[in-house]
């Protein structure tokens, strides 16, 4: 195990002066903390001391229902014994590997991937390999021969991904579904994180392959999907799930029961009051037109300041802008010039399963406030500038 860069470097940007896109970090201005409050005595009073007691290590029952009805698809209806709550989205990845890779087996991701993953599942002997990223390889028969090696898992981010923002195409999430083989000896667990498939601002949301695989395969599906509640309410207060079929649902119980035994009812709780309350539907026009506004604010500003032979992605959800410098150039070279000017962001190389992305940086638009994306991309802009290139 090691540190996180990313966690490491949050400590770095802390001083009032530095401008930071580094945190996948939602607008604090956005936490409704009025809302919050009310609901946290609401649950005080209807539910009592049982909310202070231990839990079960599933979860309280009635946050499991609304989950799996929210993921239900007709001729498909999950129930709550097909839901796991967890401490935030990162336990599930973390119970994901402690159940299903062991020393040596081949895990199979996008690469670039969510560094977290990789860290979550390093430590298990796990044996990354690289599925071909679209937006630079767009030959799909690659795609399919790829999956046709033995893995153990299968890990996607299609939704506005982490770090690129880019999403999977829908020509791209059908080759992978017919790659999908139902439950069985040997057979691949796939993991579709999609935490922020809700902060999507163009165009329209494509079946995901946990439909997609549950509506072919049924209770045979091997498609385990995680979610959390971090990116449309608040993230502090760590509540996560996973949703599959309850033969991988059961192992993984089994993990959480040696990880935490629970998770914290009142937290569960919580969320389900704000929930009944219809704070989801509330904020979510909030989210999206606010971080609509401040992803075309970072994209002009990109456009305006940066030289003609940066590229990056332009994404239509999600939190983040992945940038690619010319090869040669080092990022974390760049980053030790960026602080120095007050800006931070997350060199690219750590996203990688290989010695490559040193040219590239990930940047995020969700937490500055738009004057503060403008300045901090102008000096990022002129530190570039000033840097060989290679």
């Amino acid at each position: 195990m090691k540190r996180s860069a990313i966690r490491e470097l949050l400590k770095l940007t802390n001083r009032p002066d530095m401008i930071s896109f580094a945190g996948g970090l939602p607008a604090p201005e956005l936490f409704p903390m009025e809302a919050i409050r009310e609901a946290s005595d609401a649950v005080l009073r209807h539910q009592g001391p049982a909310v202070m007691q231990y839990g079960p290590t599933e979860g309280v029952a009635e946050l499991r229902d609304w989950v799996a009805q929210s993921l239900s698809i007709p001729g498909r209806p999950l129930g709550r014994e097909q839901v796991l709550i967890t401490s935030g989205a990162q336990q599930a990845l973390d119970l994901i590997g402690r159940v299903f890779v062991d020393e040596g087996d081949t895990v199979l991701v996008e690469n670039p991937t969510y560094l977290a993953a990789l860290s979550a599942w390093r430590p298990c002997g796990a044996r990354f390999e690289a599925i071909p990223d679209e937006s630079v390889d767009p030959d799909a028969s690659r795609f399919r021969g790829q999956l046709e090696r033995p893995a153990k898992l299968v890990y996607l981010v299609p939704n506005f991904s982490n770090p690129t923002g880019n999403s999977l195409s829908e020509e791209r999430r059908l080759i992978l579904a017919r790659q999908i083989t139902p439950l069985g000896e040997g057979s691949t667990v796939w993991v579709e994180d999609d935490p922020y498939g809700a902060l999507r601002y163009d165009g329209v949301a494509p079946a995901s392959l946990f439909q997609r695989a549950g509506a072919r395969w049924g209770e045979s599906s091997p498609v385990l999907r995680v979610g959390t509640f971090s990116k449309v309410l608040v993230p502090g207060l760590r509540v996560g799930w996973v949703t599959g079929p309850e033969p991988l649902l059961d192992a993984l119980v089994r993990a959480k029961q040696a990880a935490d035994l629970h998770s914290s009812p009142f937290n569960q709780w919580l969320v389900l009051e704000l929930i009944r309350r219809g704070l989801l539907e509330t904020q979510h026009p909030r989210w999206t037109d606010l971080y609509r506004s401040r992803r075309d604010t970072m994209l002009e500003a990109l456009a305006e300041t940066f030289p003609s032979w940066a590229h990056w992605t332009k994404p239509d959800g999600g939190m983040f802008v992945w940038v690619t410098l010319p090869q040669g150039m080092n990022s974390t070279t760049l980053l030790e010039e960026a602080l120095a000017q007050g800006v931070a962001f997350v060199p690219g190389a750590e996203f990688h399963i290989d010695d490559s992305g040193h040219n590239t940086f990930r940047l995020n638009f969700t937490h500055a406030p738009p004057q503060r994306i403008r300045e901090g991309i102008r000096r990022l802009g002129e530190v570039i500038c000033r840097s060989p290139r290679g």
